[in-house]
């Protein structure tokens, strides 16, 4: 079996900037994606309109033109497609990475339709594939989504949104917006500060007149078919319910690190140990690339500022294919 250079696990953003850079190099590649191109924005809400400008998403030199200064989800699905197909990127949609084994030399790389050999892995798996479990009783039934698309299938209907961040408050409005009767539980005391600017005056002002109810401070404590018990500071509150959409954030593939031993720091934030100067783990030809590198802390990495790392991670390997040909 060949053995190619570098082999990356995650078709998102990221995943391409470090083919793209790895096409740059003339080294061998491929990229694994479990889902369709750049999955994680597949699964973001219909109608979301990214925090970033178009300039700042842009990569490889294609230029990302949209419509408003800040782009849509479709505006960018239709822009990484465009990239990959610039770049003729080297894209295995619909084939998850199931085992990491280090090999003699290098990597052996059993996925859920072949077996590879790579001298090096990069790890860009990003987080939005694996939600923040509730861990209460109920949690399972239909009537509980950690996703949401779109609105329309809660027209009319009793719904709990879960959450105080952005995505929280876009679901609310939005979903309220099309006749919902929304309540919000939030585990703090406020909404996110952290919430676009353009949105956080909407979203506190319909609290505030009662369009959209809101419990501070309290959390989901059990789920029925047809209520939810909430946990707050006046007691238990029951409500008659539809739909339980909780918007309680994601996490990276902690699995997937922790099969190939990169070492996680043990505080709250989880994250994995790296090298910043070249994105290398605490083991030997093993990259880590994006949000992945954030851990549980899932605020510090994005788009914008992690394409940086395909660069870092690509020089360095081609590095030490030069210095190993000598």
């Amino acid at each position: 079996m060949n053995t190619i250079d570098v082999l990356i696990i995650g078709g998102g953003p990221i995943g391409l900037a470090c083919g793209i850079e790895a096409t740059k190099a003339n080294l061998t590649y491929v990229i694994l994606e479990k889902g369709t191109l750049t999955n994680s924005l597949f699964n973001y809400p219909v109608n979301m309109t990214f925090f970033s400008t178009s300039e700042k998403l842009e990569m490889g030199g294609v230029p990302f033109m949209s419509l408003a200064n800040k782009p849509t989800r479709t505006e960018a699905l239709e822009y990484y497609r465009r990239v990959q197909k610039h770049y003729n990127l080297k894209v295995n949609l619909y084939e998850k990475a199931e085992k990491i084994s280090k090999v003699e030399d290098g990597f052996e790389v059993k996925s859920s339709k072949a077996v590879y050999h790579a001298r090096h892995i990069i790890i860009s798996t990003g987080f939005y594939d694996l939600p923040n479990l509730m861990n209460v009783p109920g949690e399972d039934l239909p009537k509980v989504s950690h996703y949401y698309k779109e609105p329309w299938p809660y027209i009319g209907q009793k719904v709990i949104v879960v959450g105080g961040g952005n995505s929280a408050v876009d679901v609310a409005l939005e979903t309220w917006r099309k006749g919902a009767e929304v309540t919000m539980v939030l585990k703090e005391n406020t909404v996110d500060r952290n919430v676009k600017y353009w949105v956080l005056p909407d979203i506190e002002n319909r609290i505030r007149e009662g369009s959209i109810k809101a419990y501070f401070n309290s959390t989901i404590k059990e789920i029925t078919p047809s209520t939810a018990v909430l946990n707050t500071p006046e007691g238990d509150v029951i409500l008659e319910n539809d739909f339980v959409l909780a918007m309680t954030g994601y996490k990276p593939n902690f699995e997937l690190l922790e099969q190939i031993g990169v070492s996680l720091n043990l505080d709250e934030h989880r994250q994995p140990c790296y090298d910043e100067t070249n994105q290398e783990s605490n083991i030997p030809g093993v990259y880590l690339a994006g949000v992945v590198c954030g851990g549980l802390n899932t605020r510090e990495f994005f788009i914008e500022n992690s394409i940086a790392h395909a660069e870092s991670i690509i020089r360095d390997i081609k590095k030490k294919k030069d210095i190993a040909s000598l």
